[in-house]
């Protein structure tokens, strides 16, 4: 890691300065991405360095997990890096006198010294295969035994109301579904009691209401919008009994969100909206949708003269149209708004200052929970797919090649990975220190592993996935591989979000502006 470390700053720091064509390379995508991806590999190897190191004192099965997902992750990340810094570098970093070929030969070194990575994916895959897990969860000091037996005590309550609305109501309105928001709409709660809240909802079996968009819209009429609209629209959002969907993507602005070109003109005591919206997810079923709109064509710059409304979908012009997925599904629609008219009272901060509401919107997160049992949702269908395929743990491994075995064992470390982000961004805002690197690459990360584990479960049943029907179990498998491909896309792209950790983790320079 310590290897990788010194690559990713050097290779951002040189990609900064060195400047060919009228611009530092930095700027160029494909320099970026390849920096972006360095600091991925980075951050995966400290996690799993990190926690191989917490591990190392139990002297258990898991600690010789731990140790082999390190050497497995660490080993080839301090290589690729290594290799990464010199083609940045390019002419340069060929030469003897930069030191970058003294980091591959001691990469290079080390992973030899370490064993092939192959060996090492075959390790992880056997013992995961065999039962091993390593938990993932935040260790809490005694001194918040109080706290969690306060909780404890109002969670069991709780789970004493049978009836799911009465409960999911009483939920919303003590500040249980999001509680890092302020009261009355939260519980005021710091990172730590949020941890102990999720932990002991959890072991209760409280389930809250799925909010869907709603839990990006209420933080942002908590932070935008008026008493009248807070009221209005909060309560019943928080207890699930308002739907929402998100009216922002337009046919020509989907990542460049400020592009937009749906137009708002004024009207006696409001707006009259007319444009198209594109990707809404579940916008059939939304009672009211959040609407970006541009309320001002003449402003000097894309991101002013746009203006955050709340569109009731019910009212008139609002036209609704489903959108055939590769799936054959249609959760995603284009809506069509036709003089649909928004009073003033639905128009969210100050007109023409929407942007910022949005941004507020997009970027909204709490603290990030890994669940228990270390397992995150792709890992665990993973092995329970080998475990219904073969049986005992025993007959599992021997029915599979080393091959087999070692591809299981690298999506395992995976998934173990990004688990271990999740945690130390937890620990760190816990601890009051705002998340570095590691929230960012595990949403990044996340996606790409949902990609791989859907992938490699459907051609791991050959025939039967390809010609199942897909109401059966192999077709369920179909269906999410090709469902997946929309997780990379939706939410800002794989090739967006490399531009993001690029330019705001590794500092370099930004796209330049179209015509420069």
């Amino acid at each position: 890691a310590g290897i990788a470390g010194w690559c990713v700053t050097t290779a951002a720091d040189y990609a900064k300065v060195r400047e060919q064509f009228g611009r530092p390379i930095g700027q160029f995508q494909g320099i970026k991405h390849k920096c972006a991806a360095m600091l991925i590999e980075l951050e995966q190897a400290r996690a799993a360095v990190w926690d191989a190191a917490n591990a190392a004192d139990e002297r258990s099965e898991e600690t010789g997990f731990a140790a082999a997902i390190a050497a497995l992750v660490a080993g080839d990340a301090g290589l690729r890096c290594a290799r990464d810094c010199i083609q940045v570098h390019g002419g340069i970093g060929f030469t003897w006198e930069h030191d970058a070929h003294l980091y591959l030969r001691r990469a290079s070194t080390l992973r030899t010294l370490l064993g092939p990575s192959a060996q090492w994916a075959e390790s992880v895959g056997s013992m995961a295969l065999s039962g091993v897990r390593r938990p993932v969860e935040v260790e809490l000091d005694e001194d918040t035994r109080p706290l969690r037996e306060r909780i404890r005590a109002e969670v069991a309550e709780l789970a004493a109301v049978t009836d799911k609305d009465e409960r999911f109501a009483r939920m919303g309105d003590e500040g249980w579904v999001q509680p890092h928001l302020p009261r009355p709409w939260g519980r005021g709660a710091s990172p730590l009691e949020q941890v102990i809240i999720h932990e002991e909802l959890r072991a209760a079996k409280v389930r809250g209401p799925n909010l869907g968009i709603g839990a990006w819209v209420v933080p942002s009429l908590v932070n935008y919008g008026t008493a009248e609209q807070q009221e209005r629209f909060l309560r019943p959002t928080l207890r699930g009994e308002m739907t929402w969907c998100q009216l922002f993507s337009e046919p020509g602005a989907g990542s460049d969100l400020a592009s937009l070109s749906m137009k708002a003109e004024r009207d006696t005591g409001g707006y009259r909206l007319t444009g198209q919206k594109i990707w809404t997810s579940l916008a059939r079923q939304a009672q009211w949708g959040i609407c970006v709109a541009r309320t001002d064509s003449q402003a000097a710059k894309k991101h002013d003269g746009i203006t955050y409304f709340l569109v009731d979908m019910k009212a008139p012009g609002v036209d609704v149209r489903p959108l055939r997925e590769l799936t054959g599904d249609a959760m995603f629609n284009e809506v069509f708004l036709d003089d649909v008219f928004v009073p003033d009272d639905c128009v969210v901060g100050e007109p023409g200052r929407g942007w910022q509401v949005a941004r507020n919107t997009l970027s909204n997160e709490r603290v990030s929970l890994s669940g228990g049992g270390g397992l995150g949702a792709g890992t665990k269908e993973l092995l329970d797919f080998f475990a219904r395929a073969g049986g005992e743990p025993d007959a599992v491994i021997n029915d599979l090649d080393a091959v087999t075995r070692g591809e299981v064992g690298r999506l395992v470390a995976e998934g173990q990975c990004i688990d271990l982000l999740g945690l130390r961004t937890t620990l760190k805002q816990i601890s009051g220190t705002q998340p570095g690197a590691e929230a960012s690459v595990r949403k990044l990360l996340g996606v790409k592993f949902n990609q791989e584990v859907a992938d490699y479960i459907w051609a791991a049943q050959g025939d039967d996935a390809a010609i199942e029907d897909m109401s059966g179990p192999s077709g369920m498998w179909a269906r999410f591989m090709l469902f997946s491909r929309s997780m990379t896309i939706y939410g800002g792209t794989t090739e967006v979000q490399l531009n993001i950790i690029g330019e705001r983790m590794l500092g370099l320079p930004r796209d330049p502006e179209p015509g420069t």
